[in-house]
């Protein structure tokens, strides 16, 4: 068993090292080639700074579920549950960051732990292929078909499949958006998503900058790469609501949708556009309801940093997200508290 657990651990390896063996292996052009060895050492710092959330942790299992371009691996959270307790659980699907171009699930495992540990959810933490060896719509795909797998498989986790929140961090929270439109309206009870992207249509070097933004970005040489996932397909993709969330129909996105925005990213304009033209829209008395929360001084991704890193304003995003969470479940019948009472 321990030689099992130890073995999943570093079957995140291959992962964190893609960016060398795409580089080396693959008919990329030389302007990507470079760009991709640069990325590997932040790779591997990424993977430093947050080892300490999960490599002597046990909250999750890793599962690898079936795709159109093969198994992607996932991790697996369970709540805490009574030995005699068989009640399906909400089934909460997030997916992590990386400019499409990295990351790996283990970036959120204090956020889902802390999920499924605080709302009583099953909560599967997903992968996908990166640009830019794959481009729109891969990453889209495959979301799309881990989602689907766990849909009809829910019951096999002890999850409820009417009873699916969609989330994730940066580009997460933008490829949960083109799944949400796929699937059949209602399908979707909220999605959570902190610092989407939702304009692919716009260059990162074309973004507004917002107030405090630094005037040189040190990661300015991984944007022809950031570029690429829609980059090359935009004009073909230009109206594509699942490329470019902004352009989503109302009917075909969650009734319940929580933005968590960084006051200090290029995002935070394009995110604050497409909240204002949800509520624009939005029928009084149906039940819809878009929150937005806006850290001021938060960057990009800051919820995935090491504790020690605005940890005040990462315990309030949390906290929030939580509390989201746990009010959309007791709209469709699920009170966490109940089930907590059975666990005493």
């Amino acid at each position: 068993m321990a030689l099992t657990h130890l073995f999943n651990k570093f079957s995140i390896l291959p992962r964190i090292f893609q960016p060398t063996t795409d580089a080396l292996f693959s008919t990329l052009p030389f302007t990507h080639r470079w760009r991709l060895l640069l990325l590997q050492p932040i790779n591997i710092l990424c993977l430093l700074l947050t080892a300490p959330t999960f490599l002597f942790k046990t909250s999750y299992t890793v599962s690898y579920i079936p795709t159109r371009s093969g198994p992607k691996r996932c991790l697996v959270f369970q709540p805490p549950r009574a030995s005699n307790d068989t009640t399906l659980r909400p089934l909460h699907v997030d997916f992590h960051g990386g400019g499409f171009i990295g990351g790996f699930p283990e970036q959120g495992v204090r956020w889902c732990t802390l999920l499924a540990e605080r709302t009583g959810a099953v909560v599967v933490s997903g992968s996908y292929r990166l640009a830019p060896r794959h481009i729109y719509p891969a990453a889209q795909e495959d979301v799309d078909d881990i989602v689907s797998y766990l849909l009809a498989h829910a019951e096999e986790l002890g999850a409820d499949k009417d009873l699916l929140t969609l989330g994730g961090s940066s580009v997460g929270g933008t490829l949960t958006l083109g799944t949400c439109q796929l699937l059949p309206p209602g399908t979707v009870k909220a999605w959570l998503g902190s610092c989407a992207p939702v304009d692919l249509r716009l260059r990162p070097r074309d973004k507004i900058r917002p107030e405090g933004f630094p005037e040189h970005d040190p990661l300015g040489f991984l944007e022809p790469l950031y570029d690429v996932y829609a980059g090359t397909e935009r004009e073909k993709n230009r109206e594509d609501g699942r490329c470019h969330p902004i352009l989503a129909r109302r009917e075909g996105l969650p009734r319940n949708m929580l933005f968590v925005c960084a006051g200090v990213d290029i995002l935070l304009h394009e995110q604050m556009s497409m909240v204002e033209r949800l509520e624009r829209e939005r029928n009084e008395g149906d039940g819809q309801s878009v929150e937005v929360m806006v850290v001021e001084k938060g960057f990009h991704g800051f919820t995935e940093l090491p504790s020690w890193i605005m940890e005040k304003e990462r315990v309030e995003v949390f906290e929030k997200a939580i509390g989201f969470g746990r009010m959309v479940h007791r709209k469709h019948g699920f009170d966490f508290e109940d089930q907590k009472q059975r666990i005493r």
